[in-house]
């Protein structure tokens, strides 16, 4: 039998009813993943669905967050909303490219 790990968390981590319902008083945006990723063992990231990120920003998530913690990010949008799949590997390799593999192993 195969045996993996189902992890639960939480689809995003900056949501603005959160800052007075799930973070504490006037932590700062900037140390909200911190926070979050101490409190559930997996994050969604929405955002790489809708834009581009640089490696730099992968790099920091990485290490603002503890050891065993790990990003789920949504493929971007020209690479899912194709008609024809098959013509989606130029966006593919862009999404690859844009520097994921900073997360080591963070990138689930």
């Amino acid at each position: 039998m195969i045996q993996g790990k189902i992890r639960s968390g939480m689809g995003g981590w900056t949501f603005e009813p959160w800052d007075t319902s799930f973070y504490p008083d006037k932590l700062a945006k900037a140390k909200q993943l911190h926070f979050a990723s101490r409190q559930v063992p997996s994050i969604e990231v929405n955002g790489t669905y809708y834009s581009s990120f640089k490696e730099p920003t992968f790099v920091k998530w990485a290490n603002d967050t503890p050891e065993g913690f790990v990003f789920s990010l949504k493929g971007n949008r020209f690479v899912t909303n194709r008609r024809v799949l098959g013509e989606a590997g130029e966006s593919i390799m862009r999404f690859l490219g844009s520097g994921i593999v900073a997360l080591g192993d963070k990138l689930g």
